[in-house]
């Protein structure tokens, strides 16, 4: 009896001793995650008014806003997203769907984590090569085709998972009935998946909407308004980055702005993710 107890006390003293070190570490994660937040929240917020939202990027020196940085980085997310969905839920569809146990799944799904992982400069050289250069000049085109790129592996994985999640009575119940095997996968999996699958594409918008690396190799950026995709074009990320780096108050406030802005979005976005997700189980 003394023999139980003893073992008995020494797991509950090991598991005590694993909690305690774990909440540590978890502090010490939120605590710096707070820090950040906060220096932002501080830095950001003193900068935050209706210019920076009606303004374009000032000449060094002087004061202004944002507007064409913000146009330009709505403009080639939604590009890449409108290019990069439609990819990832068709391919994410073959690999849950038609060819689950196939080997092609197999290849397509090692090459999707490794996209999924990659660093986006690499992504973005690939693009340089692909088209800057073959074109001769900086794009827009450029830039959301990089972002695509970065899309598709996200929605792939995300949409794969989804519809492996449907269960197979489900699609049974359709085939009973002599429906196409499209339309089921149409009327009754997407159906039961698409809040992870909408989840996974607002996941790589939040992905997408702070890389810079890609769009300095491919869009660059732009002092001025343009709406033409087959020229240079501002974007919030690369604004932040080069005025981040300048010896100027007013492009430095302007960058904490925009990282705020960023960060907002991007937990907006996350939010609506996890909304969603909890709102698939509760069904």
């Amino acid at each position: 009896m003394s023999t139980a107890t003893s073992l008995h006390r020494r797991r509950k003293t090991r598991n005590s001793l694993m909690m305690t070190l774990c909440l540590v570490a978890a502090g010490i994660g939120l605590a710096w995650l707070a820090l950040i937040l906060g220096a932002l929240l501080y830095k950001g917020l003193a900068g935050l008014s209706v210019s920076v939202f009606t303004e374009m990027t000032p000449p060094p020196g002087d004061a202004g806003g944002l507007l064409n940085a913000i146009y330009g980085s709505v403009v080639m997310t939604v590009i890449a997203v409108i290019v990069g969905t439609p990819i990832g839920v068709l391919a994410g569809t073959y690999m849950a769907e038609y060819g689950r146990f196939s080997r092609l799944t197999t290849i397509v799904r090692f090459i999707n984590d490794i996209l999924l992982s990659a660093p986006s400069i690499i992504i973005g050289l690939f693009v340089y090569e692909l088209l800057v250069r073959p074109m001769g000049h900086f794009s827009a085109l450029a830039g959301s085709v990089a972002l695509a790129i970065l899309v598709i592996p996200v929605v792939v994985r995300t949409t794969e998972d989804m519809l492996n999640l449907v269960p197979n009575a489900l699609r049974e119940a359709g085939t009973a009935i002599g429906a196409p095997r499209w339309v089921v996968i149409k009327s009754v999996a997407y159906r039961a998946a698409l809040s992870g699958i909408v989840t996974g594409i607002l996941l790589s918008i939040a992905r997408i909407s702070g890389e810079t690396a890609p769009l300095l190799f491919t869009a660059l950026n732009n002092q001025f308004w343009s709406s033409n995709l087959n020229a240079p074009m501002a974007s919030l990320p690369v604004t932040i980055f080069q005025f981040a780096l300048s010896p100027y108050e007013e492009w430095q406030q302007l960058a904490w702005t925009g990282a705020l802005i960023i960060t907002l979005t991007v937990l907006a976005l996350s939010i609506v993710a996890r909304s969603l997700t909890g709102r698939r189980e509760d069904k």
